[in-house]
């Protein structure tokens, strides 16, 4: 753990109460504001109106950026965002591109309106840039933001910004990627809040020292101008709207629009159930060479209309796998979104108003200055997010309504490998830096009522996109050898997480080795939990196949489609390394599904059968993990049902009972706890057999519980544990100990928290 540096706290970003913050402005800096009164006066049908020309403002500035910047990260990926902030800061709209960034953006500007507003002064026509992620807008210094302050007849109306991950921003790794890096000097220099826009032009001074750090300083120069550009878009839509209806009534729809997204997010809240719901994740490895495991832990505590995440016990910074406090918010924004803000406008000013967030200082998502952050939004960040939706997930799945949002993990981070070297094809050889995009075809987490979508993107970027093949290739020397969906890695369940996809390449007019930066974690321990009884989705793996075939393959005519084929000597690359690619040698990476939701054992065997005939799993998983068997490609009814019987005598022969049953219950009258278990009175019971497990206050359950090796869990766990950690990893399973359905199964360290617990304290209610 790295120390803090005395004054590094000046930069650091807190909760902040927007009325302290208006009375703590300099007198010099005049702004904006309406009244309560005006808000409640405004008119349905002009609320409508500016409430879609703000949205409406987001999507063009996005436009605006895609059509500028030269860097696929954004034309092709869509990794990036942008967001409408009221005076304050105080977000009013944001784009529905990176979510994670939501919860940073406005973090940035209360400290700017708090340390740059005397000296060097917020204007018209200014705009500034930062990506220092103690200070918010972004998650790592790879993300990048500027941000203009938008003036009406001299006053501060609202802030537009615009952010983006660029390709490599300096420091020791390429991509700004250092895998052993043990503190901030090792990366990217953080930058607080500098004016790139003065009076409307670009200040060519900053602009200079800003792209002169980057090993591919014409992409950054460009995606500056382009974010530029996009605020340029965003100040005059503004404009044009406060023409059009007024500056008060822009105002009004603006607070207007936080305040209904407040209510009914509260609403929706207040009518479930009060408790308290835990959850706790890890990574594998917190650096190059490291082999030790790192926890992230949370209990989402409900109560009345308002929600608190207490991230207490957390373990401590370590290596490149943490995130600051921005980080940490923007992982519950990842979350709370697309599972409790589905169908109510994103005003995320608003919707932050209805949770307090609970840490301690220097932990992994929240680490102080100079911890190393690289790994930051796709680390800890993203498991936060991951966390936080399994715990929002359960409480929401009492709800037959609201459970229509449950979702079970996706793919649970995301896989990274960045190449750089000297691309030989034109008249003059060209250095070329690259981040194999993707990934952003993950595989979505399934739901109490369908699949979840196979390759259908990533939670936290809902308009993410892969690149075209083609233009990857157009652009760098490789050659793609596939790309494809994975059987079988998406986790088992009575509906079934979406698969993940496998990339190979090969280097393809260059003469000399690329250098390959990896950086990912869900290797070991799964990233890509399941809910209520369904297993977790594939584990990553990266493989470089050294001594490779694929010169003689390609020279034969033969394209191979197996790693088996390519070579004999495959080394699996560790979460975090520093490698290389030599021309003739092959690098795959195989990237993560989603989980499964309830016990397979209780999946529909018709749609096993659909699943083995579109390939998207095979035919022995069928068997073993969904007791179905197939003959000539239909269900084998009798035989199926005889192996459905093996299988659950299977799991009692080999669990041991924790805890006494309490008999049998009357089905008749429940309520629902999950896809496996039912509140009857004060008692908790399985759903299937009505067996009483325990009752509803915090003490354990009755359960059956198994600990065995992690391939037990399915043909999807396909990376070796041991290979990246020295901690014994487990498949552990948890069933009803009477009609032996899992109520709970996962790949964790063998010393994880006890579900028998955990699951108990799920079932607090009010009352």
């Amino acid at each position: 753990m790295t120390m803090p540096i005395p004054g590094s706290e000046a930069f650091s970003s807190r909760p902040v109460d927007p009325d302290e913050l208006a009375r703590s402005l300099p007198t010099s800096l005049k702004v904006h504001t309406v009244t309560q009164e005006q808000v409640d006066a405004l008119d349905p049908l002009t609320y409508e109106v500016v409430r879609h020309r703000l949205w409406s403002v987001t999507d063009e500035m996005g436009e605006a950026l895609k059509r500028m910047s030269g860097s696929p990260i954004v034309t092709d990926a869509n990794d990036f965002d942008f967001a409408i902030s009221d005076e304050l800061g105080q977000e009013v709209q944001v784009g529905l591109y990176n979510t994670m960034l939501v919860g940073a953006v406005d973090l940035a500007i209360y400290w700017t309106l708090r340390n740059r507003a005397d000296n060097p002064g917020i204007e018209s026509g200014d705009m500034f840039l930062c990506n220092d992620p103690w200070v918010g807008g972004g998650l790592h210094q790879n993300d990048v933001m500027v941000y203009q302050p938008v003036f009406h007849d001299g006053e501060l109306f609202a802030w537009t910004s615009a952010i983006a991950h660029q390709p490599d921003l300096g420091g020791v790794g390429l991509g700004s990627f250092s895998p052993a890096a043990q503190d901030v000097f090792s990366e990217s220099l953080p930058t607080p809040p500098v004016k790139v826009v003065r009076g409307g032009q670009l200040q060519r001074d900053v602009a200079d020292l800003w792209v002169r750090r980057s090993r591919v300083p014409m992409l950054v120069g460009l995606d500056l101008r382009a974010k530029i550009g996009a605020n340029n878009v965003g100040g005059e839509r503004l404009a044009a709207l406060i023409a059009q209806y007024g500056a008060d009534t822009v105002k009004a729809v603006m607070k207007r629009m936080m305040s209904d997204a407040e209510h009914r997010l509260r609403d929706k809240l207040a009518a479930l159930p009060d408790g308290s719901w835990s959850a706790t994740g890890y990574q594998d490895q917190s650096h190059e060479g490291d082999r030790g495991l790192h926890k992230i832990t949370v209990t989402t505590t409900k109560t009345g209309d308002h929600l608190t995440f207490d991230f207490t016990g957390t373990d401590p910074q370590a290596g490149v796998i943490n995130c600051t406090y921005a980080g940490m918010r923007g992982g519950v924004m990842l979350a709370l979104l697309p599972i409790l803000a589905n169908d109510i406008p994103w005003s995320a000013g608003g919707l932050m108003r209805c949770f307090d967030l609970v840490t301690e200082e220097g932990t992994l998502n929240n680490a102080t200055f100079p911890a190393a952050v690289g790994r930051g939004p796709i680390g800890p960040a993203w498991l936060t997010g991951s966390l936080i939706a399994e715990t929002l997930s359960q409480m929401l799945d009492r709800d037959l309504e609201l459970g229509r949002n449950v979702q079970a993990t996706c793919c649970g981070t995301w896989d990274t490998a960045v190449i750089a070297g000297l691309d030989e094809r034109g008249e003059q050889p060209a250095p070329f830096l690259s981040i194999m995009m993707e990934p952003m075809a993950g595989g979505y987490g399934a739901r109490p009522h369908a699949d979840g979508i196979d390759t259908g993107g990533l939670f936290c970027i809902p308009m993410g996109r892969v690149p075209d093949v083609e233009m990857t290739e157009f652009l760098y020397p490789l050659l793609t050898l596939w790309r494809r969906e994975v059987p079988d890695s998406g986790g088992p369940g009575r509906h079934r997480g979406g698969l993940g996809a496998s990339l190979a390449f090969t280097p393809h007019g260059t003469s000399i080795p690329m250098g390959l930066v990896l950086a990912s974690n869900g290797k070991a321990v799964a990233q890509n939990t399941g809910l209520s009884g369904g297993h977790p989705g594939n584990s990553g793996l990266d493989v470089v196949a050294r001594q490779s075939r694929i010169a003689s393959l390609l020279a034969a005519g033969t394209m191979p489609s197996s790693l088996e084929e390519v070579s004999d000597s495959l080394e699996p690359g560790q979460n975090y390394a520093s490698s290389y690619l030599a021309p003739g040698e092959v690098f795959a990476m195989t990237w993560q599904g989603g989980g499964g939701y309830g016990d397979p054992l209780t999946r529909d065997p018709e749609a096993v059968a659909r699943d083995v005939q579109e390939e998207k799993i095979t035919e022995a998983a069928a068997k073993s993990v969904y007791g179905v068997v197939l003959g000539d490609g239909s269900v084998d009814t009798a035989a199926t049902r005889a192996e459905r019987s093996r299988l659950r005598n299977a799991r009692r022969d080999r669990s041991r009972i924790v805890g006494e049953t309490r008999g049998t219950v009357d089905l008749a009258s429940t309520k629902r706890i999950d896809d496996n278990l039912v509140e009857v009175g004060s008692d908790v019971a399985c759903r299937h057999c009505g067996e009483v497990l325990g009752d509803t206050g915090d003490g354990p359950l009755a359960l059956a519980v198994y600990d065995g090796a992690p391939t037990d869990a399915g043909p999807q766990i396909i990376a070796t544990a041991a290979d990246y950690v020295d901690a014994p990893v487990v498949f552990r399973q948890y069933c009803c100990p009477s009609c032996w359905t899992a109520l709970s199964s996962a790949v964790v360290p063998a010393d994880h928290p006890d579900a028998a617990t955990t699951l108990g304290r799920l079932t607090v209610t009010a009352g």
